[in-house]
């Protein structure tokens, strides 16, 4: 009975010390380069000691497990990204993720949203109240920092930085959140992104403004890559020639609509490209890098309209009127 007892002894030893090894000791004592670590909303204990056992950041997902119970620590971990290191043992890693103000949230801005649809983001992720961002750009008033922004064109429109803040993946503090400087980060961005058409940009006459308004219309009008530069050369064409530039896309951004009404063929907008012949006040989306390079370098065809068809995206194209009527009864009919 002695050696059995021994044995048992020996054995809870083990395990203790083994728990203690996985829990308290790091995986690497002198490695401190920072990894960043997202949890998602939602994410679940074991999902978490998972994800965080692939960056080999634990020892031990079950160590990671249990002493999350255990210590009734799984309702306080806060979602976000988090800079981590190897030399955290996993008190020390739980101590970050479960301090808010030390978290970030990933908020990615999708290509086409307007400025709207991003208040609408921040708003659904708990960042902001409805309207705060929207309040901040119609607040902005660092123009002089980019030299892309031309204030006379811009200021007086209803959001004064629509088309300029660059769509993409932003880390923002999930406390304390700052409007203003997420502006500034995509404004920023946008001014990296733009450096590299910035050759292209200088070789044409037309001005940042346009060019970047045509992008937006682009954005929102055509799904395909390979249809961009073709379908900027048919809407520089119209506003060469004089034309109305046509596009359902503006019309849209004015009545605040996902689909187009015939009564809103009729709408008495500057965004109304059906009513008014040129260019809107202004973009209406935040377009990427490759729409705004297209603007830029649109292609010559023998083209004057297109449709896009509603199941693929795919864009049809025609030469006349009646040509155009025709592929409408085919497509959208």
């Amino acid at each position: 009975m002695k050696k059995v007892f021994a044995v048992l002894f020996i054995l809870l030893i083990i395990g203790a010390g083994y728990i203690y090894y996985t829990i308290y000791i790091p995986v690497d004592s002198n490695d401190t380069q920072n990894i960043s670590f997202v949890i998602d909303r939602g994410s679940g204990v074991n999902k978490i000691a998972s994800e965080l056992k692939e960056k080999d950041l634990i020892k031990s997902k079950a160590g990671f497990y249990g002493y999350v119970r255990l210590n009734g620590f799984d309702t306080k971990i806060a979602a976000g990204k988090y800079i981590l290191n190897k030399s955290m043992n996993i008190p020390e890693v739980l101590e970050t993720i479960m301090t808010p103000t030390l978290s970030e949230t990933v908020v990615t801005i999708q290509e086409g949203l307007t400025i709207s649809d991003i208040d609408d983001k921040l708003t659904e992720l708990k960042l902001i109240k409805d309207g705060e961002f929207e309040t901040a750009v119609k607040q902005f008033d660092e123009y002089e920092k980019y030299n892309f922004l031309d204030r006379r064109k811009i200021e007086n429109l209803e959001f004064p930085l629509e088309g300029y803040l660059y769509p993409d993946t932003y880390h923002v503090a999930t406390i304390d959140f700052d409007n203003e400087r997420l502006i500034e980060k995509m404004l920023d961005n946008f001014d990296i992104k733009f450096a590299t058409v910035k050759d292209l940009f200088d070789a044409q006459d037309k001005s940042m403004h346009d060019i970047i308004t045509m992008a937006s219309i682009l954005q929102r009008e055509v799904r395909t890559e390979k249809d961009l530069n073709i379908v900027a050369g048919i809407l520089w064409k119209r506003l060469d020639s004089g034309w109305h530039i046509g596009a359902d896309a503006t019309i849209l951004y004015a009545t605040k609509k996902k689909n187009i009404d015939v009564e809103d063929l009729d709408i008495d907008s500057p965004y109304n490209t059906r009513l008014y012949v040129g260019m809107p006040p202004g973009p209406i989306s935040n377009p990427d890098i490759e729409h705004i390079k297209a603007s830029i370098t649109p292609k010559n065809s023998d083209y004057w309209y297109y449709l896009t068809t509603l199941d693929t995206g795919e864009v049809i194209y025609a030469r006349d009127n009646n040509e155009h009527n025709l592929n409408k009864a085919k497509y959208l009919y």
